[in-house]
């Protein structure tokens, strides 16, 4: 029997922190048990409903390695484990009428102040986080590649449509050849058929995840397209399917989640494209000019 309570103490008693802890021991993994995380990441609401015989059938492992999963990552057992998925589904399952009763009763006074300092909070936490985890190399060479594409397209939907409204925005303006996958006729599935090798996409999508965006994606991915991922998780699907990808955890207030780190990666990824085209522009030789 365990009796540590410091080992107790570092078990995550929230979605966020279990998330974090997942990603990272996930290298060290046993196969079966990294199999079933891979599972639990992309799948939460299943572990929150799910009972063992089901959630093990659906991930194609026995029960017992959900069992030896839970106590891997530090629980008693496993329904110490799926409790955290039951708490994270009732979290993101309240409506928005009941995210805002929740705000009355914790305001305070200052209502309004306090909701607004609420949100410019988790915005700070979201970019904050943001610049302690992105990975430098992995920008640069996204941004290599999307300065080589002929068109860029620009794939997102639900809470993430904002990313790609920013990014055609700027590209317009930055002079960028683009193409926003987001038809008001339904012809999306049409307009990503267009995409060759020569071109790249730029996805977003945050759990839960888009099935519209996670299909293009896998699609264009699958024609040999380069697929740039900005998703919340080593196990995204989105991730899966992308040549690189970053991870971008927002922080969230009263259940409404921040996009603020995101839109800090998408006013960035236009503004470096522009800039790496202008140098390579720059650097080739003038015709007619002695070298």
């Amino acid at each position: 029997m365990d009796n540590d309570p410091q080992r107790h103490a570092r078990v995550p008693r929230d979605f966020e922190s279990l998330r974090s802890t997942i990603i990272e021991r996930k290298a060290n993994m046993p196969k079966r048990l990294a199999q079933v995380a891979a599972f639990a990441l992309g799948n939460p609401d299943e572990i929150a409903f799910g009972t063992t015989a089901s959630i093990a059938a659906a991930s194609d492992v026995q029960p017992s390695t959900l069992v030896r999963l839970a106590h891997h990552l530090g629980y008693g057992g496993f329904s110490d484990l799926q409790s955290i998925f039951r708490e994270r589904l009732r979290d993101r399952t309240l409506s928005y009428e009941e995210r805002l009763v929740t705000l009355e009763q914790s305001n305070g006074d200052d209502e309004d102040a306090n909701l607004l300092s609420g949100f410019i909070a988790a915005a700070n936490q979201s970019v904050n986080r943001l610049a302690a985890t992105v990975q430098s190399d992995t920008f640069t060479k996204a941004v290599n590649i999307l300065a080589n594409a002929e068109t860029i397209y620009l794939i997102a939907k639900r809470r993430s449509y904002p990313l790609t409204a920013h990014m055609t925005y700027a590209f317009s303006k930055l002079n960028i050849r683009h193409q926003i996958v987001a038809s008001p006729n339904g012809v999306d599935p049409e307009m990503v058929q267009f995409a060759t090798p020569k071109d790249a996409a730029i996805a977003a999508s945050f759990s839960p995840y888009a099935a519209d965006s996670l299909n293009q994606s896998q699609e264009l991915a699958d024609r040999g397209v380069p697929v740039i991922a900005i998703t919340d998780s080593a196990f995204s699907p989105l991730a899966a399917c992308a040549t690189h990808w970053f991870e971008v955890a927002e922080a969230d207030f009263a259940g409404f989640r921040s996009l603020s780190a995101s839109m800090a990666l998408t006013m960035a990824l236009p503004v470096a494209i522009a800039e790496r085209r202008r140098k390579r522009q720059q650097s080739k030789p003038v015709k007619g000019k002695m070298e």
